[in-house]
């Protein structure tokens, strides 16, 4: 089950041309460098639009501070959200030449923009980086196929396995401070937002977490967590 219609849901959005800045290309003098290092960083206001559904995937990204969802609106208004990236986390990797998703600064964020043609060209004569190429890759199809596996479970379930999640992302360890919506976790787990609170709200009574504000979670009982997510 998927969540309310995408009504009066506003999002800045960059002009055509968003990169202002021209993103650097890669010489031979950077074959030796990471992936990382061939961008440029851009900052994106809270809800800007990094990038939109079907357009050219030209560029892959890096969270450098902040936090950006990936989603899709349905026919009928309803919206997916597909994943959370922290800082990091590389995304807009795409098998074809088009995004499937489209991208969004959840709150104000600073992303390193790079130039895919490079990578892949780089990729094509250094095998370090074709090598890093294949692991960022694989990482992305490990990270969708736990998404399907977890919408399948019971909204308990999703609940603990998203909380564990995002608790094996946070440097806090145990304490995780959440910079998405109560409704965008209902958008990535498949429920509506009411169920949300609720399960969150039956999990602090059950002593496996704490809920000190609606964006703190701290983890009491992973043991508990484990079990249901299991």
């Amino acid at each position: 089950m998927l969540t309310q219609p995408m009504t009066n849901r506003s999002s800045s959005r960059q002009p055509a041309g968003r990169f202002t800045r021209p993103v650097p290309s890669v010489n031979r003098h950077t074959a030796s460098n990471s992936i990382e290092l061939m961008g440029a960083p851009m900052p994106f206001t809270r809800n800007t639009e990094i990038y939109g559904e079907n357009e050219p995937s030209e560029y892959l990204y890096k969270v450098i501070s902040g936090t950006v969802r990936t989603y899709k609106v349905l026919n009928d208004g309803r919206r997916q959200i597909g994943a959370f990236y922290l800082p990091g986390d590389i995304f807009g990797l795409e098998v074809g030449d088009a995004h499937t998703f489209s991208a969004e600064a959840i709150i104000d964020s600073k992303i390193l923009v790079i130039k895919r043609s490079s990578v892949v060209s780089l990729a094509a004569r250094e095998s370090d980086v074709a090598r890093q190429l294949w692991r960022m890759t694989a990482s992305e199809l490990q990270r969708v196929q736990d998404h399907i596996m977890l919408l399948i479970k019971t909204a308990q379930e999703r609940v603990a396995g998203f909380l564990l999640e995002m608790a094996a992302r946070a440097p806090a360890g145990n304490e995780i401070d959440l910079p998405m919506s109560r409704q965008d976790i209902a958008d990535y787990l498949g429920l509506t937002i009411e169920t949300v609170s609720r399960t969150l709200t039956q999990l602090e009574h059950s002593a496996a977490i704490a809920v000190p504000t609606s964006r703190r979670i701290v983890l009491r009982n992973r043991g508990a967590l484990s079990r249901l997510n299991a």
